[in-house]
């Protein structure tokens, strides 16, 4: 039988319609049940074209045994993040805190006053790859909520209060100094892949900004090295899997260090930011690929 989301007119939202867990779209009924209850909200955000997010929902919101215990511990709200991206960059903001890291699904509990106190990203339903199963972070976190509510709440309280340091610090009206720059390139450089162009390990995404970062540096300061990492790293993007030789278009990040096996996921707005690199590039180095 559908539930909740039946109603909803997101792509995304319709996806999780026939799912067992007794899902909410985010309003007024569902936080009015949370505080009349005092249950915690279990919050799961994601987007149609998620990979990871069709994964979860396979593995643990198809699960009957799973969406059991998340219905009768939790009160269950689904969001679309491209509904919704106000609330995604709050508690994306809550998770990277918590984590250290990001993404989606994003799956984070709330009070009934929807602060978050514990959150993450994709986890199996059983613990594998190091990851704790899903089914034991639900009961852990309703563990926490029943019998040590107190610390839940301080914690709350605490996360909340960076984020606030953090919403003041993106509103500093502090002068940009070139120093930013030259910084961020500093880190770039210690950071790049000087065999496969990028930064870092697999997965390797593409980075589109942190390039063109380098392109004004090198503007700048005319220092070839810097030219170079731009142009390796755009010329083996272009070369390798990760762009697609067929239908054009790169896709999101490469599973691999070489660009090779692509992670089958193409977003508009990789592809926009991109188109800017490559041309900036071209600008700067007048190699007709790149055009």
């Amino acid at each position: 039988m559908p539930n909740r989301l039946a109603t909803e007119s997101s792509p995304y939202l319709l996806q999780h319609q026939n799912n067992p867990v007794d899902w909410y779209p985010w309003g007024a009924e569902a936080l009015a049940r949370s505080k009349a209850e005092e249950k915690p909200i279990f919050l799961s955000i994601g987007y149609s074209a998620c990979h990871w997010c069709h994964v979860m929902e396979h593995e643990s919101f198809e699960s009957v045994g799973i969406a059991n215990e998340l219905n009768r511990l939790f009160v269950c709200i689904k969001v679309d993040r491209e509904e919704r991206p106000d609330l995604d960059q709050i508690y994306m903001n809550a998770v990277q805190l918590m984590t250290g890291r990001g993404g989606w699904p994003m799956s984070v509990f709330l009070t009934p006053d929807l602060t978050p106190f514990y959150g993450g990203t994709y986890w199996p339903p059983m613990a594998r790859m190091g990851m704790p199963g899903f089914l034991d972070v639900i009961r852990a976190v309703a563990d926490a909520w029943q019998n040590r509510r107190d610390l839940a709440m301080q914690q709350a309280g605490e996360l909340t209060e960076h984020l606030k340091q953090i919403g003041a610090n993106d509103s500093a009206d502090d002068p940009l100094e070139v120093e930013l720059l030259e910084h961020a390139s500093s880190q770039l450089q210690q950071a790049f892949d000087a065999k496969y162009g990028g930064f870092g390990r697999a997965p390797k995404f593409p980075h589109s900004l942190d390039l063109q970062v380098l392109l004004r540096v090198w503007k700048r300061n005319q220092d070839p090295g810097l030219l170079h990492m731009v142009a390796h790293t755009l010329d083996q993007m272009a070369r390798g899997g990760i762009y697609d030789h067929l239908a054009g278009g790169f896709a999101r990040y490469s599973v691999d260090e070489r660009w090779l096996v692509p992670h089958f996921e193409k977003m508009l707005y990789d592809n926009a930011l991109l188109t800017s690199a490559y041309l900036e590039a071209y600008q700067a180095t007048a190699n007709p690929q790149f055009a």
